[in-house]
């Protein structure tokens, strides 16, 4: 009779979840996104000292700029690696191309890649009131966000909501400033977040 000997599955990656609000402890009102053991990972610096091009900027938990985001004149917006906004670290593009009263598309093209202008790396779909998007790399979905319901709870507070990263090449800093931009992509504020509509 053969020796049986379990088999373990490869490691398999799984995804990451991180909680969005503005209400984690010691963020003084920033945008955090936390881990599930309420470690913030990033946290959102809502610049408004420009009023023509207000600035987004991505920060590590440490207070390190990690990406920043512009408005141009095109009405389009650009995102540059770090602080500043010199052309050679510009890192994407995004340019929306649905906007209806409930309903956003963006199309992002990342700076050096192969597709060209024509094709965009990703695509962000979704419905910011509701805190609801789908980020699509082709026909793959590599990140949703979705409220947090709770057991018997028929609505769910919009201040405070998840984002699952699915495993893959994709840099996480790069799919947390999408979020951002998505959400505020309507014309919403930073204080949009404070609403629990």
């Amino acid at each position: 009779m053969a020796s049986w000997a379990p088999v373990y599955p490869a490691a398999v990656p799984i995804p990451v979840d991180l909680f969005v609000s503005k209400k984690h402890p010691g963020l003084n009102g920033d945008l955090g996104f936390a881990d599930s053991l309420g470690n913030i990972v990033f946290k959102v610096n809502f610049d408004k000292s420009t009023k023509s091009s207000p600035k987004r900027v991505l920060l590590d938990a440490s207070g390190n700029p990690l990406i920043s985001v512009f408005r141009d004149d095109e009405g389009s917006w650009q995102g540059f690696k770090g602080g500043g906004y010199r052309e050679n670290d510009l890192i994407f593009r995004v340019k929306r191309t649905v906007k209806k009263l409930t309903r956003t598309e963006l199309e992002v093209f990342l700076v050096g890649e192969i597709s060209g202008e024509s094709t965009p790396d990703f695509k962000v779909k979704g419905f910011p009131f509701q805190r609801s998007c789908t980020i699509y790399r082709g026909d793959s979905i590599v990140a949703q966000t979705s409220l947090m319901y709770k057991l018997h709870q028929i609505c769910a507070r919009r201040s405070k909501f998840r984002l699952t990263i699915f495993p893959g090449s994709v840099d996480h800093s790069l799919i947390a400033s999408l979020i951002v931009q998505l959400l505020l992509s309507t014309g919403n504020t930073a204080s949009s977040m404070d609403s629990d509509a």
